[in-house]
Formats: C-alpha cells, structure tokens, sequence
C-alpha cells in the first residue's frame, strides 16, 4: 500500500473527547450467556481493503460525500496502520464527531477505533470505548467476553480476563473450548492476538471459574 500523497484539511480535535481511563472504571457484571449478535463489529470497509488504489478511492468517496463516514474510518484505519497516527486519529475524531454511538453506523466507528487504540498499544483507552459500546448495546454481545478476556488479560488484570473468558465459553462451549478454533471465530484479530487469548484459555482450562 502505497502512503498518502494527498495533504488533507488541517482537523480540529474537539476538547473533551479524550477517552476516560479504563482503569479507574469498574467493569460490567458478567452474565451468565453472550448470545447476542453485533452488526457493528466488523471492520468499517467503504471499499476493498486489498485495493491498491485505496486511498485514492477512500479520498475521492469523501470529496463526493459518498459513504463518508466509512470512508474517513477506513482511512484513519490506513493511516494508524502506515505509522501516521496523528492523522489517523484527527480522521477517527471526524467520524466520531459526525455520528451517535446509539446508531449502527456510530457504533462500528466505535468499534474500530478501539481496535486501532488497542493495536497502538493504548490497551486502558481501547477497554474505555468497548465498555461505552457495551454500555449503548441492546442485549449481550458475542463479541464482549473474548474482546474483554484479550484486553484484560494484556492489562495484567488476569482473573478478571479468565473470568470474562469462562462467559465466552459457558456461551459456546464447542467453540471457545478449543484454541483451535480462534482462526475462523477471529478472523480479523491478529495473529499475536490470537495467541494471547491462548494464553488466557491455558489460564481458564487449568482452573475453570465457577458460575455465578
């Protein structure tokens, strides 16, 4: 992928979005089950991703005002991914601005930037913004126990990651059992993520958490 030729408009970060320390926050009660699915949690893909000519399409959807709020997601996404964080978090602050977390497509900018957070190694941000998607979500999200398990785990806060991992699993058994399987349940998770959420099943499978 090719890195941005084009200088785009300068973007003013609004005052008060900074995302609160997931630390100093208490986590959700575990329900028992997370059957529940998400149509927000996908990436936010306003054309191919394989593309070569990505950007240039991704630049051209804004200027029509086509799709724009996927559009400046995916690009903020490109952005952090080619190591120009500071515009691809001024990009992710314009989608975050232009939508409501209450709404499908406000939700999924949501997701993915967390994701990017987590990526960038800002691990206590990226729980914050999964927390206040959980927080907006009707029902129990699938995607919250193995998210949650991942983030805390890579935080040092191990019971509770083993404890968020054991509701993945009382949800599914025959899949969340067996590490197995994390390929085709988290395809667009990363590989060294995939292997610190082994981590946390070796931790569960050695002293299953009772429930409640």
């Amino acid at each position: 992928m090719e890195v941005f030729r084009i200088t785009l408009p300068a973007l003013v970060l609004l005052a008060g979005l900074a995302i609160t320390d997931a630390q100093a926050q208490t986590l959700p009660k575990i329900d028992e089950f997370y059957f529940d699915n998400d149509s927000a949690a996908q990436p936010l893909l306003a054309v191919p991703g394989d593309a070569a000519d990505a950007v240039e399409q991704l630049m051209k959807l804004r200027e029509r005002g086509r799709k724009a709020v996927e559009a400046t997601t995916q690009l903020a996404s490109l952005a952090i991914a080619q190591g120009r964080v500071d515009l691809g978090k001024s990009l992710y602050q314009e989608a975050l601005a232009a939508t409501q977390v209450s709404a499908v497509q406000g939700r999924a900018v949501r997701w993915n930037h967390a994701w990017d957070l987590y990526r960038l190694g800002e691990t206590e941000a990226a729980l914050g913004e999964w927390m206040s998607l959980q927080a907006a979500s009707r029902g129990n999200p699938g995607w919250v126990p193995p998210t949650y398990a991942l983030v805390l785990w890579t935080l040092g806060r191990r019971d509770e990651a083993v404890r968020w991992y054991a509701a993945a699993v009382r949800t599914e058994p025959q899949q969340w059992s067996d590490p197995d399987n994390y390929l085709q349940l988290l395809p667009h998770w990363r590989e060294q993520d995939r292997a610190t959420l082994a981590e946390v099943h070796r931790a569960w499978s050695g002293s299953p958490p009772v429930w409640p």
